[in-house]
């Protein structure tokens, strides 16, 4: 089939704009609205919500979001895919045609499911299934297709495959509809949210639009948003989402591989950016397995530390709750937040925090806080705490592991109940694993700098997998990228980024993007959940980056670039 399918998104993650689903509908032109709510904090989550009640385990707020707008997708031929199934994509699928017959409503709904691996000693095990399970409810005729844990990119591309046919062997177009489900799977965050120059956005970013992918049949793209909404689409905002969660240039998939160091930008008018030149190779030939454990409990609380001698204080708080609760699984992290001379007890005082994670959920709860609050009267002067004592709450342990395809049941369960099984692909390549490229510095032009923030020059992205972290940074311009591909080491990252030094850190160059993306093994420990970081998810990472002052050189100047080197 020939055209272009237009795919919009209105939802990123579980807890995003209750009102983008009536937004993008209400804004214009759409062949399918897609929402994505799951990630890995996520399936914990309804992990704990299928303990409870085991007909639950899928995201509630999309059932709420979709009473409103049901009547409207459907009477506008707008047909929707969700991954908002979660642990019971089943459960979710007969919630919606309750929904719709208490609506007076005829919908055909459909749901793809086998991702739920059978792990007795697991909380959630689910395996990253692809997009043809999803293209077959399609061609099924459903209105309405919810699934369990695919790839997030899986949501645009199955349409793409129903719309167009495309095969298997169809790889350079699955890889092309891949990067723009990449693209729009995270909503608001490719028309400038979370973006490092917000400021340069028509708007400021004050109320971002949702995105919108226009596939073309060879699976070229032009990403996009609705008229009049906030924000902006432009080769940047596409390149900061595109380095987001991502590792070296082999981008893998249950479909295909995508060669994310083939993609190719290109301004197509206002709000418009063309993507296209991807390149796909077989997928692997297996599938990702997202496993949550619960690990035990936890608990924190921190210490207002102002004036002087704050070490000798911290170091008072730490033998003090040491004696009374014991060392095991205690950390304590000194946020040096204060100023010297301060004219107020805020700007004068740093923050000392305490975690505890224990199996015991009595030594983490109460036993653990009151001890804290019990030195209020009895320990370094000036004592305070930012919260009253609470009790333990659990947290989860995310861990990731590999099944062969062929061990996975995918299965699409069309509107009428058949139950149609999705054949794993016939052809697949190995996953190869080189040497890590780019580690050495390539030749940087001597010549006058000048003090500065790296942000004046870059832009960054960083985010979470698991225990991983990845931190991807762009060069505005041509210029700036020759010198920050030879200047941006790993040991460089080192120095400005202390805490990445005792981690096996991968750099990844992306000429096409002038840009350099770094895998940093093992930041976030046993994952989001029970990271007890002050950014657990980093998410400012980039940021803390690009606010780091450095010798820049002096020829190179800041602000945006200039609209003829936008094209990437």
């Amino acid at each position: 089939m020939t055209g272009v399918l237009r795919v919009g998104n209105a939802s990123g993650f579980y807890g995003d704009r209750s009102t983008a689903w009536r937004e993008m509908l209400d804004g214009g032109e759409l062949d399918v609205l897609t929402g994505d709510y799951l990630a890995e904090l996520t399936m914990l989550i309804l992990g704990r919500d299928r303990l409870r009640d085991p007909a639950l385990g899928y995201a509630k707020t999309f059932l709420r979001q979709l009473e409103g707008c049901l009547g409207t997708a459907l009477d506008r031929g707008v047909r929707i895919v969700t991954n908002a199934g979660g642990l019971n994509p089943a459960g979710l699928a007969a919630a919606i045609g309750a929904l719709a017959d208490r609506l007076g409503l005829a919908v055909r709904v459909a749901h793809v499911e086998g991702d739920a691996l059978a792990r007795p000693d697991a909380l959630t095990a689910n395996a990253y299934l692809g997009a043809f399970g999803i293209a077959a409810c399609l061609d099924a005729g459903a209105d309405v297709v919810v699934t369990g844990r695919v790839t997030d990119a899986s949501l645009a591309v199955g349409p793409a495959i129903a719309r167009f046919g495309w095969g298997r062997d169809d790889l350079d177009a699955l890889a092309g509809a891949t990067v723009a489900g990449h693209l729009i799977e995270c909503g608001a965050q490719v028309t400038g949210g979370n973006f490092s120059f917000f400021t340069e956005l028509p708007d400021g970013g004050h109320r971002p639009g949702f995105p919108i992918a226009e596939i073309h049949p060879d699976g070229s793209s032009v990403l996009t948003k609705h008229p009049g909404t906030g924000g902006a689409v432009t080769v940047e905002t596409v390149t900061a989402q595109l380095l987001y969660e991502v590792g070296g240039p082999d981008y893998l998939g249950p479909d295909v591989v995508t060669r994310l160091d083939t993609v190719r930008l290109h301004p197509d008018g206002p709000d418009r950016v063309r993507v296209d030149g991807v390149r796909g190779t077989p997928p692997p030939a297996t599938l990702k397995v997202g496993v949550n454990n619960l690990g035990g409990f936890r608990n924190a609380m921190t210490f207002v530390l102002c004036g002087l001698d704050v070490p000798a204080k911290a170091a008072l708080v730490r033998g003090q709750i040491e004696a009374a609760v014991g060392t095991d699984g205690l950390e304590f992290t000194l946020a040096r937040t204060d100023h010297v001379d301060a004219v107020d007890t805020e700007t004068a005082s740093a923050l000392l925090h305490v975690h505890l994670r224990d199996g015991d959920r009595v030594r983490a709860g109460r036993a653990f806080s009151a001890a804290a609050v019990e030195l209020a009267l009895a320990s370094y002067p000036g004592c305070t705490l930012t919260t009253l004592p609470g009790d333990a709450t659990p947290y989860g342990v995310f861990t990731a592991d590999a099944v062969p395809q062929a061990d996975v049941p995918h299965v699409a369960v069309l509107p009428d109940g058949t139950r149609l099984p999705i054949p794993p692909p016939e052809t697949v390549a190995p996953v190869t694993a080189g040497p890590t490229p780019g580690t050495a510095a390539a030749p940087t032009a001597a010549g006058p700098t000048r003090r500065g923030p790296l942000g004046e020059l870059v832009g960054a992205r960083s985010g979470d997998k698991g225990g991983d972290a990845n931190l991807g940074v762009w060069a505005r311009t041509d210029a700036t990228w020759e010198w920050l591909r030879g200047w941006l080491t790993v040991d460089r990252l080192a120095g400005l980024l202390p805490e990445t030094a005792t981690s096996t850190v991968e750099r990844y160059e992306l000429p096409n993007l002038r840009a350099v993306n770094f895998v940093i093994r093992g930041l976030l420990g046993p994952g989001v959940a029970a990271s007890t970081r002050f950014d657990p998810q980093a998410k400012a990472l980039g940021e803390l980056l690009r606010s780091r002052i450095v010798d820049l050189p002096a020829a190179l100047a800041a602000g945006p670039p200039a609209a003829v080197e936008a094209d990437r």
